[in-house]
């Protein structure tokens, strides 16, 4: 897929439609998986949409046809120690703080996989339009890292019983799962999908803006206390798992599994 006026050596792309600003997640090789300096570029793109006054809504979508995000990067946190495993939690509640701030609609357009920080990043818009072969999940404990902030989002969103067995299975949900229980939108085919929420995020766009803002800031203020309490609990939990070398071998092990599955 291909995007004009991009530059491809960006982690973020970034394009101005009208009153729609269009943010790339650009790291196809790897399905667009986070680290560290994608992480702050997505930071800094989000807060110049929020700044800008011609833009009234945001896209977010991946670059590629296989995946939106496929979540952490786990050839960074592998090497992590305690504090830098608490230094990659303010990471996230950076980003996440961001997200949440946005007084503009967000509408995440779908391409592939959206897995573990992706998935979670996936829910933290306000929409989410996807095509029937999208999977969703939080595949965390498969790699050995634990989940604090996807539990916390899932919780709010899905329920706890939905996210005990999300998180604790790693299960990964089909497009129709994904829309049965009201976390996808709307189902198009696959080459519809940014079309899609380009046409949806203009609709947003063209709202009223001091209630789209004071609707906005109203869905973060009644979830903020559990979102800083999650963040505490991240910030205890990794030091802890990430203390015990535990992090380190499990993803060692699945990373090389990934790689035999690939070879054969």
């Amino acid at each position: 897929m291909q995007y004009a006026g991009s530059a491809v050596s960006d982690f973020i792309m970034s394009e101005k439609h009208g009153a729609v600003r269009l943010l790339i997640l650009n790291r196809p090789e790897i399905l667009n998986a986070w680290h560290a300096k994608m992480r702050d570029m997505l930071v800094t793109k989000l807060e110049e949409a929020e700044a800008d006054q011609g833009v009234r809504a945001i896209v977010m979508t991946g670059s590629g046809e296989r995946a939106f995000c496929a979540g952490q990067d786990l050839n960074e946190t592998k090497t992590f120690d305690p504090d830098r495993a608490e230094e990659w939690m303010k990471e996230w509640e950076l980003l996440y703080g961001t997200i949440r701030s946005l007084s503009k609609p967000l509408v995440m357009a779908l391409n592939g996989l959206a897995a573990g920080s992706g998935f979670q990043v996936a829910l933290l818009g306000d929409f989410r339009i996807g095509h029937s072969d999208v999977t969703m999940g939080q595949p965390e404990i498969n790699s050995g890292i634990a989940s604090v902030t996807g539990p916390w989002i899932m919780r709010e969103i899905l329920g706890l019983a939905r996210t005990i067995d999300l998180t604790l299975s790693g299960r990964m949900m089909d497009a129709q799962e994904c829309h049965a229980i009201g976390i996808i939108n709307r189902i198009v085919p696959a080459s519809q999908v940014l079309p899609a929420a380009m046409a949806l995020a203009k609709e947003l766009a063209e709202k009223p803006p001091v209630a789209m803002r004071l609707n906005k800031a109203r869905f973060k203020e009644v979830t903020e206390a559990s979102f800083r309490e999650c963040i505490a609990a991240g910030i205890r939990n990794q030091r802890i798992a990430y203390g015990t070398g535990e992090p380190a071998r499990e993803m060692e092990k699945f990373l090389a599994l990934r790689a035999a599955r690939k070879r054969g």
